[in-house]
């Protein structure tokens, strides 16, 4: 391998960089303390400590006196050059005391070591240098491990992102630890998630929407050529048409309304302040439904999207219609800091292993016939919209026989500020 080449490899490690980078900044931070230590030790003044020696005569008195500087003499005596009082020049000379037990030649071997101190009084080898190349494989090797676990980590997120961007849509990153990257690695598998539902529910849409527009289509195209042959009774015909015509435009508008909160674009409606029962009034008026709310309206009050929360009554009260029997009956109530609409109607009811099911997009329960109206996405959106106010809607049992559908909402007390 070209030397060029091999040193691109190692840059190009997440590990070895932030390892060299390591050893370099405490090398680089040891050797300004030693030299900022050196420099102030040389700029401040040293007092030379100095030994003074006295001359005395028999009685005892001075007769000469003399210093000498007790410098790094290894080895040597101490000379003293003294004066008398009679003007005689004396010179005395002391020398360091010998172990009996070094030798001969121990003053000498002394003498080579005060010699091999270094300038900061270190003896070889614990010189500066060394100290500087301990201090650093102490960190190499310390630091080493740690860095190498975490950049591994790293190198698990870069390979799950790679296969996921080729096309893997279930590729996941295993999460370990609680740091910043386990958190990045959690989001990612969050969005890889949310990602691959997203596409998954649009293939799922357009398979079923492309299999539930060829029914209306078919049916008139079928009516068509029933006119065309000059059929007995026209009028049965173009009302025929009609009705498909409106459950094609019905099943259009679903599917796009499902498509924009699929993409996150329902968050984008205007959320305001909602009197529910005002909007269960209007729609059980259109739909000729039977509605009992609490005298204290203003108790129950939501915050959403009026087109929104419309769309969802008006979905309820006419799966109710078209699946009961009878009268429907809306009931509007509180329970603690949730709001809750019971929609019921006198139908056949829901099996308990289909009342999951029923929430799924185009979905029909066992029986029912496209004649029966209905695309099977209108309990989806249900859900969806539900979710989307931060609620949630379910199927049970109506006392007395039938189903009831129960939503739930977070209520907005009267008194409370918009968010």
């Amino acid at each position: 391998m070209h030397p060029g080449s091999a040193m691109n490899a190692l840059g190009s490690r997440l590990y070895l960089r932030i390892w060299l980078a390591v050893v370099a900044a405490v090398a680089v931070i040891t050797l300004a303390v030693g030299w900022a230590w050196r420099v102030s030790r040389d700029a401040s003044p040293r007092e030379v400590p100095v030994r003074e020696l006295l001359v005395r005569n028999q009685a005892g008195e001075i007769i000469g006196r003399a210093e000498a500087p007790l410098g790094p003499r290894a080895g040597r005596p101490l000379v003293f050059d003294v004066q008398t009082r009679e003007g005689q020049q004396l010179q005395i000379e002391l020398s360091r005391p010998i172990r009996p037990s070094a030798g001969p030649h121990a003053g000498q071997r002394a003498e080579h070591a005060e010699h091999g101190r270094g300038a900061m009084g270190w003896r070889p080898p614990m010189n500066f240098f060394w100290l500087l190349a301990l201090v650093a494989l102490a960190v190499a090797l310390g630091a080493y491990p740690v860095i190498r676990r975490l950049t591994k980590r790293l190198e698990g997120l870069q390979s799950s992102v790679e296969r996921w961007g080729s096309g893997d849509l279930s590729a996941r990153v295993t999460v370990q630890g609680n740091d910043e990257v386990a958190f990045l690695a959690e989001r990612f598998n969050q969005a890889a998630e949310r990602i691959e539902l997203l596409l998954n529910s649009h293939k799922s849409l357009l398979a079923n929407a492309s299999h539930e527009l060829r029914s209306p289509l078919a049916r008139i195209r079928m009516s068509l050529e029933l006119m065309g042959r000059g059929a007995s009774d026209p009028g049965l015909l173009r009302e025929e048409i009609e009705r498909n015509i409106r459950e094609l435009d019905q099943l259009i508008d679903e599917i796009l309304l499902a498509s924009r909160l699929d993409l996150q674009q329902g968050e984008a409606e205007p959320m305001e302040e909602l009197d529910l029962v005002g909007l269960a009034a209007e729609e059980c008026a259109r739909t000729g439904a039977q509605l009992q709310a609490p005298q204290a309206a203003g108790g129950l009050l939501v915050h959403g999207s009026p087109r929104l929360l419309r769309r969802l009554l008006r979905n309820l009260l006419e799966n109710a219609h078209r699946h009961g029997a009878g009268e429907v009956q809306v009931t509007l109530q509180t329970e603690g800091a949730q709001l809750v609409v019971w929609v019921d109607d006198a139908g056949p009811g829901v099996a308990v292993a289909q009342r999951q099911r029923i929430f799924e997009p185009f979905y029909r329960l066992p029986g029912a016939t496209e004649h029966s109206g209905g695309v099977g996405l209108g309990l989806a959106l249900v859900k969806t919209i539900a979710e989307r106010h931060g609620g949630r809607v379910s199927c049970e049992d109506r006392p007395g026989g039938g189903a009831r559908f129960v939503l739930r909402l977070p209520r907005l007390s009267a008194a409370a500020p918009l968010p």
